[in-house]
């Protein structure tokens, strides 16, 4: 056998080998579900609201950015190792910043971190370092895996403190709709360890020193939010893992309220014109005004529960959030 024609051989049979391999273990691909997003969001409601905008990924000349980078390697999952990111802005002028975590909405379900990029840019040129946080969502992960997320990318920011900039002892997490919950259940939930989870950056503290929710549920077990003639495949139904009936420890475990405790962080709510994404918040602003704890409300009349994706809202939410944190974070 010649040469050349062993040096064939030898490649076919390897190219065979890898081949064999990769039809015994295919790549797993994340389940998610993609129709959640700003351009289906605007074509839902713009023919109730014919003069509103999308807020637009435009980076401010005084702001850093780094995207996509990873927070966590989440080992040995069913679909493999899996990285989960975050995009950062921060001023490009040196100092140290007070930070925010921004997590996105969709139903526990569907959405991305690019939907808080308007806000994170805007808060970042007013001298904020922001973090948009991927999370896993219910298709991936049932609750409470995203606290887990959360809780460790907040651990991930305080190990890169002197990277960006960030001053540790100003951290502060918002959240919209279903992120407004997650980001509630996050920072009521300091210091307890059962919620830390085990997705890595340990050392560090998740401890959080205000709340911003916007639309976001504080209760699953109020009265506007259980309505317990839902849909099995309900948003909040499949990230619980049942209904209420089936998990109805689960559900409470859900609901910040029942976390809050005298050493809360001060809340800043935003509202849209539907109650319903209230559910749950009154009893707690009078839980925390019994505690001496700060809260701030404001309402957008308007029944569109995503506001803050579009002008002109979005730099009224900006101004709400900027000018709670100098409050409450002393800036």
């Amino acid at each position: 056998m010649k040469k050349p024609f062993k040096i064939i051989v030898i490649i076919c049979f390897f190219a065979f080998t890898v081949f064999q391999i990769n039809a015994q273990n295919p790549k797993i691909t994340i389940p998610r579900d993609t129709s959640f997003n700003v351009k289906s969001d605007y074509k839902k409601n713009i023919k109730y609201f014919p003069y509103i905008k999308p807020a637009k990924d435009s980076l401010p000349k005084t702001v850093n950015e780094q995207r996509d980078v990873v927070y966590t390697t989440l080992k040995n999952t069913p679909y493999g190792d899996r990285d989960l990111y975050v995009d950062v802005f921060y001023p490009k002028k040196s100092g140290k910043y007070p930070a925010l975590i921004m997590v996105h909405g969709g139903g526990w379900r569907a959405g991305n971190k690019s939907l808080q990029i308007p806000m994170a840019q805007k808060l970042a040129e007013r001298g904020y370092v922001t973090v948009c946080v991927e999370y896993q969502l219910s298709m991936e992960a049932k609750y409470p895996a995203a606290v887990f997320n959360i809780k460790s990318a907040i651990r991930w920011m305080r190990a890169n403190a002197n990277k960006y900039g960030i001053d540790t002892n100003k951290i502060a997490i918002s959240g919209c709709s279903a992120g407004g919950q997650l980001a509630m259940l996050v920072g009521l939930t300091n210091g307890i360890d059962d919620k830390e989870g085990n997705h890595g950056n340990f050392g560090f503290s998740s401890d959080i020193q205000a709340i911003i929710d916007i639309d976001g549920v504080v209760n699953f077990m109020a009265p506007t939010s259980l309505n317990l003639n839902r849909k099995y495949n309900s948003p909040d139904i499949e990230w619980l893992g049942g209904s209420f009936y089936e998990k109805p420890e689960i559900w409470k475990d859900a609901s910040s309220i029942y976390w809050a405790n005298e050493k809360s962080p001060p809340i800043l709510f935003l509202n849209s014109g539907f109650p319903r994404f209230h559910a749950g918040q009154d009893e707690l602003i009078g839980m925390m005004t019994d505690w001496g704890i700060y809260t701030e409300v404001h309402k957008f009349n308007e029944e569109i529960h995503t506001f803050w994706l579009f002008h002109p809202w979005v730099n009224q939410t900006v101004n709400y959030i900027d000018n709670f944190l100098i409050k409450v974070l002393n800036n």
